[in-house]
């Protein structure tokens, strides 16, 4: 089936309160926030957690690991239960499990009660972003629907930079347990604000592929596990990993084969036929991996580097958001009069542009090259998420805009667990190549109070001096680890550029049927 234009959506049966396009946006925006900015907000925390858990240090990992899984798990069942139980009352059964589940995270009292509480609450919060995304979508008119996804947007690309900085201020200022429980309020807002104003749609029957769900769900466990496992157990060197591995390439290859020849699936044929939503869930991917993959490192970096709190380095990092921010809402205005294609080449660009500034970084530099390197990139990265929505989106038909809205926030997490797993792994690497090569120049010959011998003849002085060398030897191989990072960032923004000739700009935009209206 070629591409073509989205037929006119069909109007749903009216909300409890008739909502205007605005509102609407605003409240699904909510809970989208609300959980994306779970997915980082527990990070700083797991110091904090770790004694009152009674958990190892390498088993504490499960908290973020398990929302995760959960949330990869259960993302692709939204299209299937958005016609089964119908959008706005799935809404509002995943914004109350959400809220409930928050609470019991909240309160748990060991490893295994926390583990099991968030794979609750990723289960429950998987099903808001996409349903978020389809409901803009519906009732937004196709010229302004750039702009709703603008400010829709600022919660999923804002959410995972401000996750750190709010769970390390609730941390210091109160207890970690709040990191959980600051979502009961929010989330009894956004429960009553849904209930009141989101337009209902009819449910309709759709069978349920059980065959399909069961091998994307065991793919993308096994690949999840083996990206998280992998930096912890030396990769493929641990047969655990190569398990995982080969668990989570069968599986997705059968998928694959399953989707081709199979009948009523749980990704619509039509969608792999459409060349525009395609190339929008490899650059989702991509942009996933270019944006956590650079946060996923920098909060360390700043703490351990430059001495930063917890604080300090969020407050570093804000300016990331507030550039995003202000892009998104410029690209929300220009989408409708430009050729987007063109606006998501600008954005990468620029994010080129601040990559290759963060390879210039310096250990002894103060906070004003990370402010502004960072705010480069928050204007790079929110031209592109926009555009990228919109013109991917374009020339979808209304009635698989849900299917392709949980694919699309798949892909996202995917391309993020890429991206955390990608920075980490280079950034060990490089800082035991750089140690040794740094350490390998350090002889008698050129700095002879290195010696081993004089060092030991000098006593406790000789050991301290031994002690503060090393200790600048790791910070310059650590320094050098990160730049490598950065420069690797660089070169994959680099090599999306041409995909965008893979994107089409749709004719003529139809009109879209307000819902609310």
């Amino acid at each position: 089936m070629a591409d073509t234009a989205a037929p006119v959506a069909t109007p749903a049966q009216a909300s409890p309160v008739q909502a205007s396009p605005i509102v609407i946006t605003m409240v699904v925006m909510l809970g989208t926030f609300m959980t994306i900015l779970d997915s980082t907000i527990a990070n700083v925390a797991l110091p904090h957690m770790q004694p009152s858990l009674g958990a190892a240090s390498d088993t504490i990992a499960w908290v973020l690991t398990s929302y995760i899984l959960a949330t990869a798990v259960a993302t692709p069942l939204t299209g299937w239960l958005a016609d089964r139980l119908g959008k706005r009352q799935l809404f509002l059964y995943s914004v109350t499990a959400f809220t409930i589940a928050s609470m019991a995270c909240g309160l748990a009292q060991s490893l295994e009660q926390m583990v099991f509480f968030r794979v609750l609450q990723g289960a429950a919060g998987a099903f808001l972003a996409p349903l978020g995304q389809s409901y803009i979508l519906d009732v937004w008119p196709r010229e302004k629907q750039g702009q709703a996804m603008a400010w829709w947007g600022v919660g999923v690309m804002v959410g995972p930079i401000l996750g750190p900085f709010v769970g390390g201020w609730l941390t210091e200022n109160f207890d970690w347990r709040w990191v959980f429980l600051i979502n009961l309020p929010f989330g009894i807002l956004t429960l009553f604000l849904a209930a009141a104003l989101l337009p209902k749609a009819e449910p309709r029957i759709r069978r349920f592929d059980m065959l399909g769900f069961g091998l994307l769900a065991v793919g993308f466990a096994a690949l999840q596990l083996c990206l998280d496992r992998g930096q912890q157990l030396d990769w493929f060197e641990s047969w655990e990993v190569r398990v995982e591995a080969g668990v989570a390439v069968a599986s997705l290859w059968a998928f694959g084969v399953h989707i081709f020849t199979g009948t009523n699936t749980l990704l619509d044929k039509r969608l792999l036929k459409n060349s525009n939503i395609m190339t929008g869930f490899l650059f989702i991917t991509l942009v996933g991996l270019l944006l956590v993959g650079t946060t996923a490192i920098l909060p360390t970096m700043l703490q351990t580097l430059f001495g930063y709190s917890v604080i300090q380095s969020g407050l570093v990092q804000m300016p990331r958001g507030i550039g995003m921010m202000i892009s998104m809402m410029a690209a929300g205005r220009l989408v409708s009069r430009t050729d987007p294609r063109a606006i998501i080449g600008t954005g990468m660009a620029i994010s080129a542009i601040s990559l290759w500034m963060m390879s210039g970084f310096s250990p002894e530099m103060d906070s004003q090259p990370l402010v502004i390197s960072g705010f480069v990139q928050g204007l790079g990265l929110g031209l592109v998420f926009v555009p990228l929505n919109t013109i991917a989106f374009s020339t979808l038909p209304a009635d698989l805009r849900t299917d392709a809205s949980s694919f699309f926030m798949l892909l996202r997490n995917l391309g993020s667990s890429f991206g955390i797993s990608l920075s980490v792994g280079i950034l060990a690497r490089q800082a035991q190549v750089s140690h040794a090569d740094i350490g390998a120049s350090l002889t008698p010959f050129a700095l002879p109070w290195a010696d081993g011998g004089i060092a030991g003849a000098m006593g406790g002085a000789g050991d301290a001096v031994m002690a503060m060398l090393d200790g600048a030897v790791n910070r310059q191989a650590a320094m050098i680890a990160y730049i490598d990072v950065f420069r690797m960032l660089f070169w994959v923004t680099i090599s999306m550029i041409p995909l965008l000739l893979l994107l089409r700009r749709p004719k003529t935009p139809p009109a879209v049927v307000h819902l609310a209206d």
